[in-house]
């Protein structure tokens, strides 16, 4: 790990730790709302499936922000778009917790998801271009290890901060969405620190020289050469967006419902998500390739599933937890350096922000799908145990209906 890291310059730690924070503080303003369906359902009274919507309605609206900005990455550069996303989201968090109806809720979240979704689609060309191909899968996983992070840090915030402010009734689950303004401070190192991508910027001086004009980024999706990679890379990040929600949105209503206490639970989810985001990155950079590794690691993760949902002890659930969080949820760290490999410097932005957040438009209905079960008398354990199985699979044959991408060389079309 130190001989990889000393190859590292401080431009391309910066590039890196800009992307990271913002995906880190994205994934702890999503999250914390899980904490608080309870709270809201009661504050609003509003049934399970309308309390899935609301993390349905966020991924719905990742969509709409992953596409622009991409296509304004591709355009105006990597680091403006990003800075704008992270301003957004931290505002619309923020304003969550002033809601007065669960219509107004809905629609702060809707908007809440357009800068969830541009971080990742800004962020991710921003990192992968500045560093050295043969690094590309060690960034991409520590990289999407960070929303993992940003899990745990929302736990740690509703297990310490909740307590203190539960007595003041619906004060506090406004006050733990409060919290979300506090990744706006982080543009201001954004904006002062971190260089621009050299890709893109060599590619903004090739079309000066020769006197071209970049066309708008969107429309090169829908050129010959790419339609095949966007529709098999959106079905791809469709299915692992639905097993990561399947495996998540509701994972602490299953933890109250057999009396677990949350914290220690998804800590093992999400610290076995991290780990297992810059393992598989660092293994699919070998012979397995991101093929390989990524079939490798979902199967094992589908494989825990009967541990991590029906096991009768405790520990048994938290080594489920354990092993679906590094196999299943931790090889999605394969995806932003895939995801970057299968389209041109000029479509990177657009193209990775689109195929990753139309997947997570696919996979947004499942928080809704998982709570329209139960209130049909479906058990929470047996609707998420055939989603998580059934997106697992889905996973491995969709990334398979793609070429194998390690090593390869990130170019102009």
């Amino acid at each position: 790990m130190v001989a990889w890291y000393r190859e590292v310059t401080a431009d391309q730690r910066r590039a890196f730790l800009a992307a990271y924070f913002g995906w880190v503080l994205d994934g702890f303003d999503f999250y914390i709302l899980t904490f608080l369906l309870v709270d809201i359902q009661r504050a609003f009274s509003v049934t399970n499936a309308l309390a899935g919507a609301l993390g349905t309605v966020t991924l719905v609206f990742r969509v709409v922000g992953g596409i622009g900005a991409g296509a304004a990455a591709d355009r105006w550069g990597r680091k403006r778009p990003l800075m704008f996303s992270i301003l957004w989201y931290s505002t619309l968090a923020f304003l969550s917790g002033f809601s007065t109806s669960y219509g107004m809720l809905f629609g702060l979240r809707a908007l809440f998801g357009i800068g969830m979704g541009g971080v990742w689609a800004a962020g991710v060309p921003l990192t992968i271009e500045h560093w050295p191909a043969r690094l590309r899968g060690t960034a991409s996983g520590l990289l999407q290890g960070g929303y993992s992070v940003g899990i745990i840090l929302s736990a740690l915030v509703y297990q310490v901060g909740y307590p203190i402010v539960s007595r003041h009734g619906d004060l506090a689950w406004r006050a733990m969405l409060w919290i979300g303004v506090l990744p706006a401070l982080l543009v201001v190192c954004i904006m002062r620190r971190v260089p621009e991508s050299p890709i893109w910027l060599e590619r903004q001086k090739m079309l000066r020289d020769r006197r071209e004009h970049e066309p708008f980024p969107l429309t090169r999706l829908f050129a010959p050469q790419l339609r095949t990679t966007v529709l098999q890379t959106s079905l791809l990040m469709g299915a692992f967006l639905f097993s990561n929600q399947s495996i998540t949105f509701w994972y602490a209503r299953f933890l109250a419902s057999v009396h677990k206490e949350p914290l220690p639970f998804l800590l093992a989810l999400n610290a076995g998500g991290i780990a297992g985001a810059a393992f598989w990155g660092r293994i699919s950079e070998g012979r397995l390739g991101r093929r390989g590794a990524l079939t490798l690691a979902m199967s094992i993760g589908v494989a825990a599933t009967p541990l991590y949902l029906f096991a009768a002890s405790g520990l048994g659930l938290w080594i489920g937890a354990l092993i679906v969080g590094v196999f299943a949820a931790g090889c999605l760290g394969i995806m932003p350096g895939y995801l970057s490999e299968r389209f041109p410097t000029e479509a990177r932005g657009v193209g990775a922000g689109f195929a990753y957040h139309v997947g997570a438009g696919l996979g947004s209905f499942t928080p809704y799908m998982v709570g329209a079960f139960q209130d049909r008398g479906v058990p929470l354990t047996t609707a998420m145990a055939t989603c998580i199985v059934l997106s697992g699979v889905l996973v491995i044959v969709f990334v398979w209906l793609g070429p194998e991408t390690r090593g390869r060389t990130l170019r102009s079309a």
